[in-house]
């Protein structure tokens, strides 16, 4: 929010009160500098996109990064910053450690849909790379219904992310990790 924009003291939420708070409760809500914000519901496509995705990620980390979806990821305790990307890879030592933490999170990927856009193309993007998150990768849903993947790696003296690729067709990566991907299967 700007200063222009600031919310009421009551309505802002803080990390303990978010914590104290059911799964259902949380489910279909961001937090964005202690402020609720509604997700909408993703489709079918969405939710398929994602979950081949992080199967991918989750194989080619082997033993030491995990790749899910559905996850709190938790950017700051102050303001209240919690996201839910669509996908994470994080530490497999870290599986227990909820709501994650920037610090063991590698790589987060948007899946952007109807009304997303500008979250997903601008917000969460800036928002993971103040974080010092490494990766981010950005899913566009094409007209022809073949996902062009847009990858992009952190520059740590900018806290901002500089382009890497765009993948049409096919994902193949060698960096964080080995990734073959046939798009037009998803």
């Amino acid at each position: 929010m700007t200063a222009e924009m600031t919310a009421p003291q009551w309505m802002l939420v803080t990390a303990e009160q978010y914590d104290s708070w059911s799964p259902v409760q949380c489910a279909g809500i961001e937090m964005v500098d202690g402020v609720i914000v509604l997700t909408p519901r993703p489709s079918i496509r969405h939710n398929r996109i994602a979950r081949l995705i992080a199967g991918a990620l989750d194989d080619a980390g082997g033993t030491e990064w995990n790749a899910d979806t559905d996850f709190d990821l938790r950017l700051q305790d102050v303001p209240l910053i919690n996201l839910r990307p669509d996908v994470v890879v994080y530490r497999a030592v870290a599986i227990d450690i909820t709501p994650a933490r920037p610090q063991n999170v590698l790589l987060v990927v948007e899946v952007v849909s109807p009304g997303s856009e500008t979250t997903d193309r601008q917000t969460k993007m800036s928002q993971y790379a103040k974080a010092g998150i490494a990766f981010y990768w950005r899913v566009e849903q094409s007209a022809a219904n073949v996902p062009i993947i847009y990858t992009y790696v952190l520059d740590p003296a900018a806290s901002a992310y500089r382009d890497s690729d765009v993948h049409t067709g096919r994902l193949t990566m060698t960096t964080p990790f080995e990734v073959d991907l046939d798009l037009r299967a998803i």
